[in-house]
């Protein structure tokens, strides 16, 4: 398992009086219960783009986000032992998912929270795989504005990570997807997805009953399963508040509701691997992307604080 250290500089390094998340990075030879891994994937997207680029920036950007919940009055410690890079650079998704496994397979058996930042969707099914678990036993919980049901028979690629997890043997009765967005999707998808027994959630359900009854409603579609991957394809947020996705659309989840549902399923047990997949850095030339991406870091780790 090649694996290159991400910027160690930031470590223990905060500005003065303000304590902020890259406080929290620490080196791979500490013990802490949350690791994270890069997956810097390009290949194979759909839409091509540099999402290798997001994991060196969201590192960098986790400086400038604070540790303390003005809401709850709590702050933020859990510690993260960060992992690197897999070193993927110049590989197809085929070939990258091998060590994106491994690396994660070997996080998992140390962390009790892993989170991967992608690259590109592909990330997600190495991410699943990582588990080390027999697919029966494991559930995915997608925050997409797209099913990811594209065809296989061409490759993989970040269109199809959910049609390929299913072609591995995840049943549909271990996936839930919420944010569906309109006219971002085909029939063909939508058909294939529900005949499988994948639990689907539009945006505009969320929008009509709330983030919490659609991820009460995802955590009961999976409730039989003994570990649960979460995949955050960013490109579920509204194109105004997410420029640097190139899959992001109009009329998506507000970003509010997108942190809320990251806490709340960072928050359940079995969820061992969390994913951020599809940002795409130059894609947006002011920091809104990137502090957003950041952002979910923290409320990554105030879920996990509250098990």
């Amino acid at each position: 398992m090649a694996v290159a250290l991400g910027d160690c500089s930031c470590y223990g390094k905060g500005m003065r009086g303000w304590p902020n998340l890259s406080e929290l990075l620490v080196a791979r030879d500490s013990n802490a219960p949350v690791g994270l891994v890069g997956a810097p994937l390009a290949a194979g997207s759909v839409t091509p783009g540099s999402c290798d680029l997001a994991p060196a920036l969201l590192r960098e950007t986790l400086r400038r986000i604070g540790r303390y919940d003005i809401e709850t009055k709590r702050e933020i410690s859990t510690r993260i032992v960060d992992r690197g890079d897999v070193e993927i650079a110049g590989m197809t998704i085929e070939q990258a998912t091998g060590p994106i496994r491994e690396a994660v397979q070997f996080s998992a058996a140390l962390h009790e929270l892993t989170l991967v930042v992608g690259g590109n969707n592909a990330v997600t099914r190495p991410a699943v795989l990582g588990l080390g678990m027999p697919l029966e036993r494991v559930g995915l919980i997608t925050l997409d504005a797209h099913f990811d049901m594209r065809d296989t028979h061409e490759g993989l690629s970040n269109g199809n990570p959910v049609r390929a997890l299913i072609n591995d043997g995840l049943p549909g009765a271990n996936i839930a997807q919420i944010g569906l967005a309109a006219f971002a999707n085909s029939r063909r998808m939508h058909e294939d997805a529900v005949a499988a027994g994948n639990l689907v959630i539009t945006i505009g359900e969320v929008g009509l009953n709330g983030v919490p009854r659609a991820i009460e409603r995802a955590l009961s579609h999976v409730e039989h399963c003994e570990a649960i991957v979460v995949d955050c394809d960013i490109d579920v947020i509204d194109r105004s508040q997410l420029p640097g996705a190139p899959g992001a659309r109009p009329g998506g989840m507000a970003v509010a509701d997108f942190f809320n549902a990251v806490r709340y399923l960072a928050s359940q047990r079995k969820v061992r691997v969390i994913d951020l997949t599809e940002w795409d850095p130059p894609l947006d030339t002011t920091d809104l992307s990137a502090l957003t991406a950041a952002r979910w870091v923290a409320e990554c780790l105030s879920g996990y604080e509250l098990r």
